[in-house]
């Protein structure tokens, strides 16, 4: 079951039947769903997702997935899965372009990594990143996570895998 998770300003929570216009909406925008897996899905595709989350990943407790709220308002998204391309737990975010560029998106990266190392016990937590996509690389290097490789996909563009190694505290 997805915990619900609090950081200073944010609430990630899990979907609700309720959020499926905004979850849309959030998927829909080009500047949001360029960055996320194949790139921008049609409407259709994006209802059929948010309706997976429910009858799949909740349903069957595969991975952890969140809406991510502001003030009640649903302003993102957020995953922690296992995924072949890294051979571990990957983190999956996004947040609405009205929500960037406030430090919100690095408060919901170290949320979600926090929670792969405490509550899941992971070692390394992953992620996968167009090499063009400068905020998100910068964000996740402030956060600590380090270069791996390259893969170079089928259409010619290449996504950076970066892994953060869970810290362990320094013996006196």
């Amino acid at each position: 079951m997805t915990p619900t998770l609090v950081t200073e300003r944010l609430l990630l929570d899990p979907y609700t039947p309720g959020d499926e216009e905004d979850f849309v909406a959030l998927f829909q925008d080009r500047r949001v769903s360029r960055w996320m897996g194949e790139g921008p899905a049609s409407e259709a595709a994006d209802r059929a997702l948010f309706r997976r989350v429910f009858t799949q990943v909740y349903a069957r407790n595969l991975f952890d997935v969140w809406a991510v709220r502001k003030d009640g308002q649903l302003i993102g998204h957020a995953e922690i899965k296992p995924t072949e391309a890294t051979g571990g737990h990957e983190i999956i975010y996004a947040l609405a372009p009205a929500a960037w560029g406030a430090g919100l998106g690095t408060e919901l990266a170290r949320a979600v990594v926090a929670h792969g190392f405490d509550t899941l016990g992971l070692t390394e937590v992953h992620a996968t990143v167009a090499a063009e996509n400068t905020a998100s690389l910068t964000l996740l290097a402030r956060l600590g996570f380090a270069y791996v490789r390259d893969i170079q996909e089928d259409d010619g563009s290449t996504t950076r895998v970066l892994t953060r190694t869970r810290r362990t505290p320094q013996r006196p």
